[in-house]
C-alpha cells in the first residue's frame, strides 16, 4: 500500500536542477511508453488516468485543464476525471489500479519511490508494462514541473490569483528548457548507450536493471 504525503508539492522546490532531474528521466523512459503504446501494451486512457492522478498530487492548473480534455476524448467519463483530480481512486479499474497508486507515490516522493513500490510494480504487470508506467508518470512529473512556473507567469498578467513564487524564477524555469532539453537528450544517449545506467535507482545504493 502507498501513503500519500499530503502538502509536498513541486511548487515548494520548484528549482532548475529538480526540473533537469524530471526532464532527464522522463527522456530516459520514454522509448518504454513509446513502444508499449505501439503495441498496445499500455492504452491512452491507462496513461491518462496515470497523468491525471499525477497531476493532482502536484497541483498543476494548466496540465489538469489540459489533461481533462484529452481524457474526454479517449472516451473517460467527467465523474471519473473529476474523481482523480480529487485524489480518489474509486472509479479506476482494478487492473490500473496498482499502477495508479504507483504513479500517486512518486509524485508523494518527488521522484523517489521505494524499490519495494517499484518491485510490487514488476510483479503485478512484468517489467515491459512496468516500464511504460514509469514511463507515463516521469512525463507527467517533467510536465507538470514545467507548468506550474508557467501558470504562475499566467496568473501574474491575469491577475487571475495572487503570486507565491518569484516571477524572475518561474520565467528563468520557463526560458531554461531551451538549454535543459538538449542537454538532457545527450544525457540520456550517454547513459543509455555507453554508461548503460538502469532506468531507476533507489537511494543512490539499491537499482535495477
Amino acid at each position: 500500500m502507498y501513503f500519500k504525503q499530503k502538502g509536498i508539492t513541486m511548487t515548494k522546490q520548484n528549482s532548475i536542477n529538480q526540473l533537469y532531474t524530471y526532464l532527464f528521466d522522463a527522456s530516459r523512459t520514454l522509448n518504454q511508453l513509446r513502444k508499449a503504446k505501439k503495441t498496445k501494451l499500455i492504452s491512452n486512457q491507462f496513461i491518462e488516468r496515470i497523468m491525471l492522478a499525477v497531476t493532482e498530487v502536484n497541483g498543476c492548473e494548466i496540465c489538469s485543464y489540459g489533461h481533462t480534455k484529452i481524457a474526454l476524448e479517449q472516451g473517460m467519463s467527467e465523474k471519473e476525471i473529476k474523481m482523480l483530480l480529487s485524489g480518489e481512486t474509486d472509479s479506476v479499474p482494478m487492473n490500473e489500479l496498482h499502477a495508479v497508486m504507483f504513479a500517486q507515490h512518486y509524485a508523494d516522493t518527488q521522484g523517489k519511490p521505494t524499490q519495494a513500490a517499484w518491485n510490487k510494480l514488476v510483479l503485478e504487470y512484468d517489467k515491459d508494462l512496468a516500464y511504460a508506467i514509469l514511463g507515463a508518470t516521469r512525463m507527467i512529473m517533467f510536465g507538470n514541473k514545467y507548468m506550474i512556473p508557467l501558470g504562475n507567469i499566467k496568473n501574474v498578467f491575469s491577475n487571475k490569483k495572487k503570486q507565491k513564487s518569484s516571477l524572475i524564477s518561474d520565467l528563468i524555469s520557463v526560458l531554461s528548457i531551451i538549454v535543459l532539453l538538449p542537454t538532457a537528450i545527450i544525457h540520456s544517449l550517454i547513459n543509455r548507450l555507453i554508461l548503460k545506467e538502469p532506468l531507476i535507482k533507489f537511494n543512490h545504493l539499491t537499482q535495477v536493471q
